[in-house]
């Protein structure tokens, strides 16, 4: 097990790289966009990405950026996010300091971890990017710009593609429609704004939403709790609310 930690500033990117083991990617600090092939996260302040060994991955920084990393043999199968509790927060944190000093890490600080990755509440934050060229090049314009309201019909016009076969690509490429498929990249690319300590109404209005009550109702439908409830907990204490 390696532990890692850069600082980064708002706008920088890491290129796309994958590594020889599994990867914890840590927001001590700030807000992370981490792209793959197959998708899109978005890891505020107080979660982690987990990233199987041999994944290409780049990272986007949103805000000034603490990043911490383990890199370890957990042999995960997928990517995911996780919650991040206390313990296992001090104990990357440690993990980083020791690295600075070239001190190993003990097993007993070892064994926290991975009973803490173990046990981790897992966060839905994932946006899935389709393999189609035509369609993934829109997908990545709408993750620029999710305030952008097309309907299906518009959408398929610049796509020069009917409806019709617009929605059966969404949900063959995404495995959902193209209404689902937009109300989820924005309710995950809202958390950025939300860490950043944005008005829930602003962001809403950023976000496509003409109110705050509209926007608030998709937050918790697809991610189980409200905006204001995850923004108090990610801003005062690091870590994500409980559904």
């Amino acid at each position: 097990m390696q532990a890692l930690g850069m600082d980064y500033r708002h706008g920088e990117v890491v290129a796309s790289h994958c590594h020889a083991e599994d990867q914890l990617i840590y927001a001590a600090n700030g807000v992370m966009r981490v792209c793959s092939d197959g998708g899109n996260w978005v890891i505020p302040r107080g979660q982690a990405l987990w990233i199987p060994a041999g994944v290409g991955h780049e990272i986007r920084m949103q805000g000034e950026v603490s990043m911490r990393t383990l890199l370890l043999g957990s042999h995960v199968t997928r990517c995911h996010v996780i919650a991040v509790s206390g313990l296992l927060r001090e104990l990357i944190l440690a993990g980083s300091r020791m690295l600075q000093r070239d001190e190993p890490l003990g097993e007993h600080a070892r064994a926290l971890i991975q009973r803490e990755l173990e046990t981790a509440e897992r966060i839905d934050a994932y946006v899935p990017v389709p393999q189609h060229a035509r369609l993934r090049a829109w997908c990545e314009g709408f993750l620029e710009d999710p305030a952008q309201d097309l309907t299906l019909e518009q959408c398929g016009a610049q796509l020069n593609m009917s409806a019709r076969t617009l929605a059966r690509l969404f949900q063959r490429e995404v495995g959902m429609s193209y209404g689902e498929w937009r109300a989820r990249t924005r309710m995950v690319l809202s958390q950025q704004c939300l860490a950043d300590g944005k008005p829930i109404l602003n962001v809403a209005l950023d976000h496509g939403y003409q109110s705050a009550s509209a926007f608030a109702a998709m937050f918790k439908r697809i991610l189980g709790y409200n905006p204001s409830d995850w923004q108090v907990n990610v801003l005062g204490t690091g870590a994500a609310p409980t559904p």
